[in-house]
């Protein structure tokens, strides 16, 4: 039975630890509102950059071996995956749903005879793979927007994938990471980059009119133009949507430990009165005794 000096200092310690928790929740709170802006600003954007893409390819003959960007490679032999995760925990379950979404995208594609390549964004991920599957890493970033993510972040993530691309290095590359819902909810998702499906865009009003448009120079010029930016939009969508989920996992999960903490000080503070009083009983039983002794 631990003396009532060890569960003193026990409850000193769990106060500690609450008092961190509390300020790591207020944090995470008051950086989860403007993550969850800019991740809500930028949904329309990608929307309807995919809702342009697909009117542009509507009548276009992906015969144009400028586009393989949209027509892809003619083969699927090799894949690409891109995992979004944080560089830092605290965060619940957070990263580990991002990497069991990763890992049995790995066994399907391994189990049907494809190759697959990781590149990796967040240390958590690329830490928890390596364990595995070091030897599929081609790239692994850490520290992205780490001061203040901006679409330069996502830019630079872009030209490494499709310098890859280009290289030959791979077929398709899906990307997988957490879309926010909620603060108590985030969404695994994952995401095709390469080759763009533009028909993944929200459906347009079928009642509404349908003008015809002239496109200057032509549909393949522009999409020349458009593919390799809606990479960039497409992934700092991500960035955002995985950055407003880190912030509300990590809110939920100090909220849990604050009241966990706050529990078991009162669990402990019950058990040292209990054990105060019982030496205290002991030692007046123990002066009684030796009084009627004498």
């Amino acid at each position: 039975m631990p003396s009532l000096k060890d569960l003193k200092n026990r409850i000193t310690s769990v106060k500690s630890t609450r008092k961190i928790t509390s300020a790591m929740k207020m944090v995470a709170a008051s950086k989860l509102r403007r993550a969850q802006e800019q991740a809500e600003a930028a949904r329309p954007y990608a929307s309807a950059m995919a809702r342009m893409l697909k009117s542009l390819a509507a009548n276009l003959q992906l015969d144009d071996g400028n586009l393989t960007l949209l027509s892809g490679t003619g083969k699927d032999e090799t894949y690409l995956l891109l995992i979004v995760t944080s560089d830092r925990g605290l965060c619940g379950g957070f990263n580990g749903s991002v990497v069991r979404e990763a890992r049995k995208q790995i066994k399907a594609l391994q189990d049907a005879g494809k190759t697959v390549k990781l590149f990796c964004v967040g240390r958590k991920g690329r830490d928890l793979l390596r364990r595995d599957y070091a030897h599929l890493m081609v790239d692994a970033l850490e520290e992205i927007g780490r001061k203040k993510l901006d679409f330069s972040d996502a830019e630079m993530i872009a030209g490494k994938i499709l310098a890859l691309f280009q290289a030959g290095e791979f077929d398709v590359c899906r990307m997988v990471f957490n879309r926010f819902k909620s603060v108590i909810a985030q969404i695994v998702t994952v995401d095709q980059l390469i080759p763009v499906t533009a028909g993944s865009a929200e459906p347009a009003n079928e009642n509404a009119a349908n003008p015809l448009t002239l496109f200057e120079p032509g549909e393949a010029a522009i999409l020349q133009r458009l593919l390799p930016q809606n990479i960039g939009v497409q992934i700092y969508g991500a960035l955002l949507e995985s950055m407003a989920g880190e912030q509300g996992a990590r809110m939920t999960a100090m909220d849990n430990a604050t009241r966990n903490a706050g529990d078991m000080i009162n669990r402990l503070t019950l058990q040292y009165n209990r054990s105060r009083q019982a030496f205290i009983t002991k030692e007046l039983i123990e002066i009684i005794s030796g009084a009627e002794a004498v």
